[in-house]
């Protein structure tokens, strides 16, 4: 895919914020690369290539701007509208995998060889797979030496290199300066808490909603493996070395970035649990793109006004939020609540992390869930078997929640099992798997909002709000989301979830 090079110079001209991300621009004569919104002197148009991806522009021999730190950009909004392979090769690798599997694992985890996996990659972005993923490594690590006091062989196993010599090597080369001198430069240090916890930060395009998501999620939050508090959200989860707690603060911030907190068991973990908080935060979005656009309906445009930089809110972990979501069928929000912390206190593992965190235990594994009995469960008999099949199917790998997975091929395995319904694979597409383009035209809050919005058909008015139908959506269920209360609030107005089959 091409970058336009005279729609990419207009944005390095006009220091567009937007574009942040979405490609890097690359200057000849001093040989580094910034972001398009960099404050220096906009350099000459024959002077500068621009490229998809930090790696590719390391890969070219440039090496990033210590003035607008072009590696800590959101991510570009194009990986989750294109949902290609290279695009979910690009999420995998943000999460680790190189790390962990190297680059042959990547390539099985996509169902491609590792030589078609490198030329798609590197059709796409520029550099391949392990490129890439030195990057990432790169990245991680100077947000870990300018944020922490972390000594530089923690930085290094915490950002996934390994040896210390490889970090030394590869900091010097991509940022021109040794892991001393980032240190020593950076203008404001916070210092690490606890053993085990890292405080650092996620870069997110303004304007960012945050107290919209932070209410969702508040509204949505089951008990046990979940809390929250006045512009707060925390939540346990499992990792590919052991337990950990995300806490995102979402209240008082820093404009472009959210704060937050990582309790890890284990200092490796801290890729995958950046790259899934990211995908709770939609911190790839682009708003003012998807703003504008919903914003030409004009049953929409007052809701855009009224609350810019609406975002989708991700997941932390696909399987879980799959079952959350079977749970969620036809009953209110509060039921939903009420029987996902259940199951979790019957089901789900005792947190073992020590640590500052209001969370007591892990979501029940799908193995653990494909073992009941579905009869035994709490909620009616068809409920409890869709539960128990859709744990089964994720347990065998029939239904791929960790977006490696084709979304279109994920919809179909989810709807061909029993009391899995359009809402319910939906609704997982939209949150798990980041689908911007999902629309619930069944869902009791759309039909809510559209009537209080006097909107006719919204379902075939729909069409025209693609490919951005789930932040529409979003803004359909904001109209009634504010008559919702979190747990202990008192909710002035129960909401039904679910498939109507």
């Amino acid at each position: 895919m091409e970058l336009d090079q005279d729609v990419c110079y207009r944005a390095v001209k006009g220091r567009d914020r937007r574009f942040d991300g979405v490609f890097y621009t690359a200057v000849r004569t001093t040989g580094i690369y910034c972001r398009p919104s960099c404050p220096a002197i906009t350099p000459k148009r024959g002077n500068v290539t621009f490229h998809r991806t930090a790696a590719a522009a390391q890969a070219a021999g440039y090496r990033a701007c210590r003035r607008c730190l072009p590696d800590a950009t959101p991510g570009s909004p194009d990986w989750d509208v294109a949902a290609d392979v290279a695009s979910r090769a690009m999420r995998l690798v943000a999460d680790g995998v190189v790390e962990r599997e190297g680059v042959d694992g990547l390539a099985r985890a996509l169902g491609y060889s590792t030589r078609q996996l490198n030329r798609v990659v590197t059709q796409q972005y520029g550099a391949g797979p392990l490129a890439l993923a030195r990057s990432r490594r790169a990245q991680t690590a100077r947000v870990l030496i300018e944020t922490t006091d972390l000594t530089f062989a923690d930085v290094a196993f915490a950002a996934g290199f390994r040896s210390v010599r490889q970090f030394n090597d590869t900091i010097r080369e991509v940022y021109a300066a040794s892991p001393t001198d980032l240190r020593s430069k950076a203008a404001k240090r916070r210092r690490l808490g606890i053993s085990g916890t890292i405080h650092t930060r996620i870069a997110v395009r303004e304007p960012f909603a945050a107290d919209a998501l932070h209410h969702f999620l508040a509204v949505h939050v089951v008990a046990g493996v979940e809390a929250f508090g006045p512009g707060w959200f925390e939540r346990a989860l499992r990792l590919p070395h052991g337990p950990g707690v995300v806490r995102v603060e979402l209240g008082d911030r820093q404009p472009g970035y959210v704060a937050c907190r990582f309790t890890l068991a284990d200092a490796r973990d801290l890729a995958p649990a950046t790259e899934r908080t990211r995908r709770l935060l939609d911190a790839d979005a682009d708003p003012v793109t998807v703003d504008q656009a919903l914003a030409e309906d004009a049953s929409l445009a007052p809701l855009v006004e009224d609350l810019p930089g609406l975002r989708v809110p991700g997941h932390l972990d696909g399987a879980d939020l799959a079952v959350q979501t079977v749970l969620g069928q036809q009953v209110s929000v509060a039921a939903a609540r009420t029987a996902a912390a259940r199951l979790v206190r019957e089901h789900g593992d005792p947190l073992d992390l020590e640590g500052d965190h209001e969370v007591t235990r892990l979501f029940p594994t799908p193995t653990t869930l494909a073992k009941l009995d579905p009869e035994t469960l709490p909620m009616p008999r068809s409920r409890g078997r869709a539960l128990v099949g859709l744990a089964a199917a994720i347990e065998r790998g029939d239904v791929r929640l960790d977006r490696s997975g084709d979304r279109a091929e994920t919809r179909e395995a989810m709807l061909a099992l029993p009391w899995i319904g359009p809402w319910t694979a939906d609704y997982v597409l939209m949150r798990a798997l980041g689908d911007p383009d999902v629309f619930l035209p069944t869902d009791l809050g759309v039909r809510h909002a559209a009537a209080a919005l006097d909107l006719d058909d919204p379902a075939g008015r729909s069409e025209t709000w693609r490919p951005w139908r789930s932040y529409a959506l979003m803004r359909l269920w904001s109209v009634v989301l504010a008559d919702l209360s979190p747990p202990g609030a008192g909710s002035t107005q129960t909401l039904e979830n679910g498939d109507i089959q």
